[in-house]
């Protein structure tokens, strides 16, 4: 049995652990709040682009197909992956779901002989496909706290161009999509073709509303070179939903395993307190057994 000493420095050192675990809680929860908040006020921006490209890609007609980014390359041999992690670690499975779900993609890829070309935002993301002897044609590190509308227009012009330029084919990113601070969904998405993305989700028929039809849209240029314009911003706005749905879902996920570790260091701290306690009573019960020796010694 360990000695008194050893326990309480135990006990100590969990106290410590504790304290750092509730702390870190405790800014992961207020940080939530601010993510929280981003991502509503995004919203209804976001709805509003989609709502416009899509009835520009609707009165383009067959003048959309024109467009690079609207179009859907025959052959689909070179699939751009992006995995969307964090910077840092301390949150449950939040960074190695999206790693397997990445690298099962991958496989998958290979296996009908396609080839995957990896893009990975987040130190964790980079470090684990480069440990594995993944060849980054993107890494985007340091933002994941905090991503800027600027960070998203980064990655989405590299993906862009890329696919432009006939580097890449088809675009999929995986990203942890926020349900709740105990839930993150892993979701794959579409992001290029436009024609085929599904990273904004699905609306309804936008020519009418509640109340009835909607006006007719006079478009002044044409209604092509409008989508000529919005098609990037669609990317970026895209983009940087995600990650901040990625960041959300970070912040709980952390404010979640660091509670649940506060949780656990509690109970350690209760066994290891009835062990001291156990101590305490087993080195008693032998000083009271060395007196009474001693004294029948006497006698």
């Amino acid at each position: 049995m360990a000695s008194q000493r050893e326990v309480k420095n135990r006990i100590a050192s969990f106290k410590n652990i504790q304290k750092i675990t509730r702390a870190m809680e405790a800014v992961s929860a207020a940080r939530l709040r601010r993510a929280e908040q981003r991502i509503a006020a995004l919203r209804p921006y976001a709805d509003a682009l989609r709502r416009m490209t899509r009835q520009a890609a609707k009165d383009a007609g067959a003048e959309a197909s024109r467009l690079p980014l609207l179009t859907a390359h025959a052959d689909e041999q070179r699939i751009g992956i992006l995995l969307v992690t964090a910077d840092r670690g301390l949150a449950g499975a939040f960074n190695s779901q999206i790693i397997r779900a990445g690298l099962r993609l991958g496989a998958e890829l290979e296996a009908e002989q396609r080839t995957p070309v990896w893009y990975a935002s987040g130190r964790r993301g980079v470090s684990s496909l480069s440990f594995r002897g993944k060849t980054l044609d993107g890494s985007y590190t340091g933002f994941t706290d905090r991503p800027s509308y600027a960070d998203g227009r980064r990655i989405a012009g590299d993906l862009t161009t890329a696919y432009i330029d006939g580097r890449l084919d088809r675009v999929e990113i995986i990203y942890n999509g926020y349900v709740s601070a105990l839930t993150q969904r892993v979701t794959r998405e579409t992001l290029l073709p436009i024609s085929e993305a599904t990273i904004l989700g699905e609306v309804a028929d936008e020519t009418e509303t509640p109340d009835g039809p909607r006006a007719l849209v006079d478009y002044e240029p044409e209604a092509e070179e409008i989508l000529r314009v919005l098609l990037p911003d669609y990317i970026e706005i895209s983009l940087y939903r995600a990650l901040l749905e990625s960041t959300a879902s970070e912040h709980g996920a952390r404010m979640t395993a660091m509670r649940s570790a506060s949780e656990n260091a509690g109970e350690l701290i209760e066994d290891l307190a009835l062990e001291m306690n156990r101590a305490r009573q087993a080195e008693i019960t032998q000083e009271i057994m060395e007196v009474v020796a001693g004294a029948e010694s006497l006698v």
